[in-house]
């Protein structure tokens, strides 16, 4: 876990290596408990892929690559992990390891990942760019590397429109994010800089109240009337849509092109070395569902939602995956660039310290799985290893 800074409480002891000094370290404003993850040791496809218990059939000639028994993968089950939630269900992934079994953990926020990824209980996972900073740095750039992207996009602030009717009114306003220091938190500490506002990072108080609540309750509090909005990613936007409240500001207008880096793959640097066709297989996976992702948008969505109902028992509704779905554009690019800049907005903020972020990407496997489908190379923006 990331070093905790408490309200008024010292700064972490200076790094004690040349490099740590370098690389500078993220400061999770939070302490969050490690959350129980869920393992399930099998791929998921369509019926006739499946065996009588549903897991994925391996093929009678399949062969283990790299001689794995298993590789074990996480993400989060929510939209904007599309690319994961329509790999696994579609048994993408599966078909593309053979016999080497691919079993998948479930996880609900960034910490808790990063600590299964260090403690090995996986090896690749899909993951928001602000705990993959802070999982780099915190290990001094030794543990993971960013191997693609996944998606861009689907974040919003959404409001309640009898309170808040500009962004203006946002000021002296209760507004809710995920999680205190999170990709959502960072970007709307950013956004009341911007403005003039004034905010205690560690706090959440001041001109705005920052009230860091999780996805899940979000939609409860917002009908209790304890928050009055959120930045939220979707689908959580969405639900509060549904439930009265209305969009102002899509995050992706602040960026230019209305790209921004919201999911990436990582991998455990020594399993890219000591695996790495099987880092190669499941990035071949990934790249064949986001092109199935683009090139059938209803069943990718209906299978997005299958793997969520299997998650949590119960589908989205059409008035909610509807929307969140077309906000979220879904991309093997892990758009570099924006990651450094969202670096840099932390640091503004006051929950990063200036970090050393070259050697956070290898690109390599990914572009030669690109290469290999006739697809253009994406580039790390100078953040790659030498």
């Amino acid at each position: 876990m990331p070093a905790i800074r408490t309200p008024g409480s010292p700064s972490p002891r200076a790094p004690r290596s040349a490099r740590a000094r370098r690389t500078g370290r993220l400061t999770a404003v939070a302490a969050l408990p490690l959350l129980a993850l869920t393992l399930s040791a099998c791929g998921y496809g369509s019926d006739s892929d499946k065996d009588d218990n549903g897991k994925a059939k391996i093929a009678a000639d399949a062969k283990k690559i790299d001689g794995l028994d298993e590789v074990k993968i996480g993400y989060f089950p929510n939209l904007t992990h599309g690319t994961a939630l329509v790999g696994d269900h579609e048994g993408l992934f599966q078909k593309e390891l053979g016999a080497t079994k691919a079993s998948y953990a479930q996880f609900n926020a960034g910490p808790s990942e990063i600590e299964a990824l260090n403690s090995k209980s996986i090896d690749i996972g899909w993951i928001g760019p602000s705990p993959a900073i802070n999982g780099y740095t915190k290990s001094d750039g030794e543990n993971l590397r960013i191997i693609g992207g996944s998606a861009s996009g689907g974040v919003k602030l959404v409001v309640n429109p009898k309170k808040i009717k500009s962004l203006d009114d946002v000021k002296g306003k209760k507004i809710a994010t995920p999680q205190l220091g999170n990709t959502q938190d960072v970007a709307f500490l950013n956004w009341i800089k911007e403005k003039g506002w004034k905010v205690d990072a560690q706090s959440g108080k001041g001109d705005v109240s920052v009230v860091r609540t999780d996805n899940k309750i979000t939609p409860d509090a917002y009908k209790s009337g304890s928050i009055d909005g959120a930045w939220v990613p979707e689908p959580t936007a969405s639900k509060l849509v549904a439930e009265g409240a209305k969009v102002l500001l899509d995050e992706a207008d602040l960026w230019p092109g209305k790209k921004f880096v919201i999911t990436n793959i990582i991998v455990r640097q020594q399993f890219l070395k000591d695996h790495p066709k099987v880092v190669e297989a499941v990035l071949r996976g990934a790249v064949k569902a986001n092109q199935f992702i683009q090139d059938n948008p209803e069943k990718a969505k209906a299978a997005a939602n299958a793997k969520l109902k299997q998650h949590s028992g119960k589908a989205l509704p059409a008035e909610v995956i509807d929307p969140a779905w077309k906000s979220i554009q879904f991309t093997n690019d892990p758009l570099a660039a924006t990651l450094d800049t969202e670096a840099e907005h932390a640091v503004k903020a006051g929950l990063l310290e200036q970090p050393d972020l070259k050697g956070i990407y290898d690109l390599g496997p990914l572009n030669q799985v690109l290469k290999a489908a006739g697809e253009p190379a994406v580039d790390d923006a100078g953040l790659g290893v030498k």
